[in-house]
């Protein structure tokens, strides 16, 4: 049995955790950014803000103290890109040697233009402290996993050992995990994909139709795949559950937060009223926009669907326009 702490109780975070313990043999614990957060679960037993419906069982420690880290031995990071800076600090003096940190959350850190996994080790290396560190991802809406829905996804670690240890420690009948050593390549998929879906949604917002959605998804592979690799990353990981796999399904499924702020501003809204009305949720692929060209860029690398993204979401640029700047780029070879 090991000890299992999950850091963000978000519908991905509360979903993750539901899954782990319903597959049973190990000690689970969700952590929320506050005792008043944990305070709120417990008392209605159940997360109404970010995945109402779903019964914490028993056996689920739900916690606001950041001491509870130190009890772990595999910690699941699943805090939201722009907060993971600022809580890896409060956590930070309750980590030790030993530990193992999965990071499940799919952004680029804006400005640093780091991946996860990158801005924990720099966090504690601050700290003098190296643990291993790796990635989850794959095609995965929460509601889906909390619901015990057949789920497969990649975990990614350097060392080959430490992914099938994760594989094995977190693997169930509803959640199949591949393993990889391709760190940057399963961090990367996860975390541009996003950007794609919310393209995908914009072209469904103003009104295109099934080859449209796929035209974008497969330029959209191709973007993706030429940064990752520009970045160190192995080409076939964009082919797996990581990079196209989650393509597919935030491209075209309805659960997808990125699509729908893509939907919704190609049907004329604003972005700050789109992201208001979600609730506190997260579109990760709103941030991740910005430094995804800051990555390109820095690699040299083009990605002109990103780059109409980035000019709608920070310009405000109309989304028709946008799609007829892309169909009118010069021609060019395919690969």
């Amino acid at each position: 049995m090991s000890r299992i702490i999950v850091l963000g109780s978000g519908a991905w975070g509360t979903a993750i955790a539901l899954s782990l313990d319903r597959r049973k043999g190990h000690e689970i614990s969700l952590w929320a950014h506050s005792p008043e957060a944990a305070e709120e679960i417990v008392e209605a037993g159940e997360n109404t803000l970010f995945l109402p419906g779903f019964s914490i069982p028993p056996g689920l420690a739900v916690t606001g103290d950041c001491a509870a880290v130190g009890d772990a031995e595999i910690v699941v990071s699943v805090v939201p890109s722009e907060f993971l800076r600022s809580t890896l600090g409060r956590i930070r003096p309750h980590l030790h040697p030993g530990q193992i940190i999965v990071s499940a959350t799919k952004g680029v850190e804006n400005r640093s233009f780091l991946r996860m996994s990158e801005v924990i080790a720099a966090c504690l290396a601050e700290a003098g402290l190296k643990l291993a560190v790796g990635a989850f991802s794959g095609p995965s809406f929460a509601l889906e996993v909390a619901q015990g829905q057949p789920t497969a996804v990649t975990v990614a670690f350097k060392d080959a050992a430490i992914a099938a240890r994760i594989q094995a420690e977190l693997s169930s009948e509803a959640l199949r995990l591949y393993t990889s050593t391709d760190v940057i390549g399963v961090e990367l998929g996860g975390a541009l994909k996003n950007v794609i879906a919310i393209a995908a949604g914009v072209a469904a917002g103003v009104g295109l139709g099934y080859n449209s959605a796929a035209a974008l998804m497969t330029r959209g592979i191709a973007e993706i795949t030429r940064l990752a690799v520009a970045c160190g990353a192995r080409r076939e990981t964009l082919a797996g559950l990581s990079g196209v796999g989650d393509l597919v399904l935030t491209c075209t499924g309805s659960l997808s937060r990125n699509r729908t702020v893509g939907q919704e501003l190609g049907r004329g809204g604003k972005l700050s009223e789109i992201l208001a009305g979600l609730g506190g949720k997260v579109a990760e692929g709103v941030l991740t926009t910005r430094a995804a060209l800051g990555l390109a860029r820095k690699h040299g690398i083009e990605m002109p669907i990103t780059e109409q993204m980035e000019l709608i979401l920070d310009e405000g640029k109309d989304p028709h326009e946008a799609i007829r700047d892309l169909m009118l780029r010069p021609g060019r070879d395919e690969h």
